[in-house]
């Protein structure tokens, strides 16, 4: 049996959709490809979501997306995107700001050392979360070493194969985008 809210809620659902991101480390171009190619079937990109993006349905369109990383933006900064003929679409936290411009608009970065610059952004980002994560993964998996050979009391050994274990996990997310910059770097450079 139906409900009285079950129509509504089915068309709310039928207007939005979420696809998933590969990381922008990693799949930047790929991922707004994939926008551009929603886009032309009428689904429009409107934020960034738990690992991917929230796209709206509506006219289909011909647009480019891309992402350009920067934080503590000012008003200035979306005017010198708006002149180059990309507008503004949605941001996630204090560092990534995704554009669209209409298909043939020349490209945010269009030669390698505006793209270096970018990435070397992203990277030193990355690496002021990455490494003292690093720093306390060394120092845990120090301590369980310790107390798997009975140095240190047993009970530091659990508490410290925890936290190695935890500690791991969080630096998955600075980490690995890290190497992936790291060799977009090297990539560009060559």
């Amino acid at each position: 049996m139906q409900n009285k809210f079950s129509n509504k809620r089915r068309g709310i659902g039928m207007m939005t959709k979420y696809v998933t991101s590969g990381g922008l480390a990693f799949t930047e171009k790929g991922d707004m490809q994939k926008l551009s190619k929603y886009a032309k079937k009428g689904w429009l990109l409107e934020s960034f979501a738990p690992f991917g993006y929230k796209l709206r349905k509506g006219d289909p369109q011909t647009f480019e997306y891309s992402v350009d990383y920067h934080t503590n933006v000012d008003e200035e900064y979306y005017l010198i995107f708006e002149d180059a003929g990309w507008t503004y679409v949605c941001s996630a936290g204090n560092g990534f700001h995704i554009f669209r411009a209409a298909a043939g608009t020349a490209p945010i970065y269009s030669d390698t050392g505006t793209l270096i610059d970018k990435y070397e952004r992203e990277k030193k980002t990355m690496s002021k979360a990455a490494l003292p994560l690093l720093i306390a993964l060394i120092v845990f998996i120090f301590l369980a070493i310790l107390g798997v050979n009975g140095w240190l009391p047993e009970i530091v050994r659990n508490i410290s194969l925890v936290l190695v274990v935890v500690t791991l996990c969080m630096l998955v997310f600075p980490g690995l985008p890290y190497i992936a910059y790291r060799l977009k770097l090297n990539k560009l450079r060559e």
